[in-house]
Order: structure tokens, then C-alpha cells, then sequence
């Protein structure tokens, strides 16, 4: 009876091992994008929800189907395409954007980490920083139209302007965050200037300075709309301003739409590069 079992399990083993596993559709990757999704499908069907009961009047919400087709002839009407009317608008915006990012997001790094260092520069600053973050960026865009004129410059200053106040703040508050006892630990180690920022404090403050990155890149679509409606030629601020003055909403409606998707975009791809550089938290 013995052998007869043995032999039973012995030769039932195999088979169970070669069974391999059910494999899952790997839908994992799609999970970030399923919310965003569901929401937009959900404020489209409330869309149409109210223009096709006419609870609104069109002039003020058009309907789904009207602005799709404005955004088409808008999208279509040039030769070649991308010398259309919305592709030209939208490359003028989104060069002052990308402008405004290179040049706010190094200089309010590089003075945050300078106040972080020295209180002496911090209490000389501060109050200065202050006054000018808490008023608007609408206030300073008409005076760089004067300094500036009504071409790219001034809409790339506003951009950097909005951009800068939320990247030195995040600076430095990433950085004195930085706990003191691993700076002691690395002043025992004899480590220099660099190597305590390269290997200590960049990697602690990167959480926060990331944040400031996202935040930078919303704002800045703010300040290049901001410096278009005060005076512009070009760029997707002034498309919507003159769709105002003609009184179509749908091609007001397509301009911001596509404001929105400069937004996501950017914002995006600012959070994968944020995944890209904090993957060792989700690791620890």
C-alpha cells in the first residue's frame, strides 16, 4: 500500500508542476488613466445633458457637437495643417510656456537654495518676496507690455515671474526640511559642499521640489493666457479674447479646451517624471 501512494504522488507531482498559472491582462499601467477618463465621460454626458434639453441657452453653452465642428475647421484650415489657425495660436502659447519654465524654474532654485543657506540674505529678501507674490501677476503684466512691447518677451517674463515665486518658496522649504542629523553624519564623513547637496539634501528635498515643478507648470499657462489678453498678436489668450469680441462661444469654448489640454499634458509628464525620480520610496 505504501509503494501503491509513493507511486500515486510521485507521478501526480509532474503534472502539477507543469501547469503554469492563468496570466492577467497586465492593466495595472492603466489604472492612473481609468479616473480621468470616468470623469471626463461624466462631465461630456452633463454637457450634452444640458444643451440637448435647452436649459441654457446656446450663446452661453454651445452644444458638444458645435464646438467639435469649430475645432475641426479651425484645426483643418491651413496649408500645411499645423499652419492652421488653432496649431499656430497653440505653438505661440506654448513656446512662451516652455520659455517661461527654462527660465523661472533654475532662477527660483537657485535663489531658494541661496535664502536656505543664509539667513542673513533670507531676512533681507523675505519681506521683498512676500510683497511681490501676493500681488497679481495681472497687475505686473500691462507694465512689462510697456517695458517689454507686445511680442513673446513679455509673455515669457510673466510666465517665469509666476513661476519663479513657487519654485524658490518650495526650494526652500525642501530644504530646511533636510533633518539636521544627516548633516552631521556627512560633516563626520568630511564631505564637502557638493557632495552634501548632490547626496544629501537634493535627494531629501526632491518631494518638494517636484511638487513645485507641478505646481510651476500649471501657473505658467496662467501667465502666458494673462500677458496674451493684455496685448498680443498671436497665441491661444488672444484667439479667445477675439472669439469674445465676435461673440463665438465655440471657438471660445475650443480655446479653452485647448488650454486644458496644455495643462494635462504638461502636468503629466511632469508626474512621470516624478515617478521616474521618487521610484525608491514606493521600492522602500
Amino acid at each position: 500500500m505504501q509503494k501503491t501512494w509513493f507511486n500515486s504522488r510521485s507521478t501526480a507531482l509532474p503534472r502539477l508542476e507543469r501547469r503554469s498559472p492563468r496570466r492577467r491582462l497586465p492593466v495595472g499601467w492603466l489604472r492612473p488613466f481609468l479616473s480621468p477618463v470616468i470623469l471626463l465621460a461624466v462631465l461630456l454626458g452633463v454637457w450634452l445633458g444640458v444643451t440637448e434639453s435647452h436649459l441654457v441657452r446656446s450663446f452661453l453653452i454651445p452644444h458638444p457637437g458645435d464646438v467639435a465642428a469649430k475645432f475641426y475647421r479651425v484645426a483643418t484650415n491651413g496649408d500645411p495643417i499645423w499652419q492652421s489657425t488653432l496649431w499656430r495660436h497653440t505653438q505661440t502659447t506654448l513656446k512662451e510656456v516652455l520659455l517661461g519654465l527654462s527660465a523661472g524654474l533654475p532662477l527660483g532654485m537657485v535663489l531658494g537654495y541661496l535664502i536656505a543657506k543664509s539667513r542673513w540674505l533670507d531676512s533681507l529678501l523675505s519681506p521683498v518676496i512676500v510683497v511681490f507674490q501676493s500681488t497679481p501677476i495681472v497687475a505686473y503684466a500691462p507694465l512689462l507690455v510697456i517695458w517689454f512691447g507686445n511680442g513673446i518677451a513679455s509673455k515669457v517674463l510673466t510666465c517665469a515671474l509666476i513661476v519663479f515665486f513657487p519654485m524658490l518658496m518650495n526650494t526652500v522649504v525642501g530644504l530646511r526640511n533636510v533633518p539636521e542629523d544627516w548633516r552631521d553624519l556627512l560633516r563626520v564623513c568630511q564631505a564637502n559642499r557638493w557632495q552634501m547637496f548632490t547626496k544629501l539634501e537634493l535627494p531629501a528635498a526632491l518631494p518638494v521640489l517636484l511638487t513645485g515643478l507641478k505646481t510651476g507648470v500649471a501657473l505658467a499657462v496662467i501667465g502666458a493666457v494673462v500677458g496674451e489678453f493684455v496685448a498680443a498678436n498671436s497665441g491661444l489668450g488672444f484667439l479667445i479674447n477675439l472669439a469674445r469680441q465676435q461673440f463665438d462661444t465655440p471657438l471660445v469654448y475650443v480655446g479653452i479646451l485647448t488650454l486644458a489640454l496644455i495643462t494635462g499634458t504638461l502636468y503629466g509628464l511632469a508626474s512621470l517624471l516624478e515617478r521616474r525620480l521618487l521610484a525608491w520610496q514606493r521600492r522602500g
